[in-house]
């Protein structure tokens, strides 16, 4: 279910993205210092991924506060953009990261390059693959719930670093077992499914910054509450549009024209309940009431 008060949204936000900090700084701190105690460039690279992790982290923070400012003068529909923005700026990251692993495999692979670090690198990439997995679930799960695409590239940005993690465990254990290029090879094939996500954030952001509408089934539910309320003669021009977490919705009813305002005021507000309730998304709804030509239409 997913959070209608933004404070609460924000808190939630808030609270699973300073964990992650936290994770992020103690594992960078382990995987440079093991990484240069032990010689290993591979552990190393994985430990400035954790501190790129950490940056995504701010940009979250900073992307929710803003995108939660109140509605002003010269954003008279909130600031929601912000959050959107932030979500494409880590995916960004997460493709200029994963070119990276690629490349830098690449040529390693190309140079002719082995290294073998010994067990200890197991050691460490095998903690941190649980703990960022771990903060992947967690953190996509609230994203679920709040609605945030931020943190949604933030969750997948944990395990971006999760599957790092794995490929230096891979390059560990073949290391050991006398292969000199295992762990350049899943590098690239980990490098590239990143990117495939990365691109998957980016193309969402897009839609969403093109006022693209809410997805189908929130817009049939919208239908289904406008087709079943009897107290209406019939309702127009549905238009929807998401900004961050929350749903734009605005429409036509027309009602008998000798209803009072009152009345009339009264159904809209109903109406307005229903799909509230009946949608887990923040929402912002504008409903016209219009007087019907055809009052006997109105059902019994």
């Amino acid at each position: 279910m997913a959070l209608k008060s933004v404070d609460e949204r924000e808190k939630k936000i808030r609270s699973i993205t300073l964990w992650g900090s936290l994770v992020n700084i103690l594992l960078m701190a382990l995987k440079v210092a093991v990484g240069v105690l032990i010689r290993s460039s591979a552990l190393v690279a994985d430990g400035i991924h954790s501190f790129s992790d950490l940056v995504t982290d701010v940009i979250v923070l900073l992307g929710t506060r803003l995108s939660t400012r109140p509605a002003d003068k010269t954003h008279p529909y909130g600031h929601k953009k912000f959050e959107t923005f932030a979500a494409m700026l880590m995916a960004v990251i997460l493709f200029i990261i994963s070119m990276g692993f690629v490349l830098s495999a690449g040529f390693s692979i190309y140079r002719h390059e082995h290294n073998f670090p010994g067990p200890l690198v197991l050691v460490v990439a095998g903690i941190s693959v649980i703990a960022k997995e771990i903060l992947f679930q967690k953190t996509r799960k609230i994203s679920k719930i709040t609605n945030s695409a931020a943190l949604f590239a933030n969750a997948w940005h944990h395990r971006s670093d999760s599957f790092s993690s794995v490929a230096v465990l891979i390059g560990g254990i073949a290391s050991i077992l006398g292969y000199g290029h295992a762990d350049q090879a899943a590098t690239i094939v980990v490098g590239f499914m990143i990117i495939g996500v990365a691109g998957k954030i980016f193309y969402e952001c897009l839609v969403e910054l093109m006022e693209h509408s809410a997805d189908k089934e929130s817009i049939r539910t919208i239908e289904k509450v406008l087709s079943e309320e009897n107290e209406i003669v019939d309702w127009h021009a549905l238009r929807t549009r998401k900004l961050g977490g929350e749903i734009f919705i605005d429409f036509h009813v027309s009602v008998d024209p000798r209803l009072s305002v009152f009345k009339s005021h009264e159904i809209s507000r109903r109406i307005e309940e229903k799909i509230q309730n009946a949608i887990s998304n923040p929402m912002n709804i504008l409903i016209h009431v219009d007087p019907a030509s055809n009052p006997e239409k109105v059902q019994d």
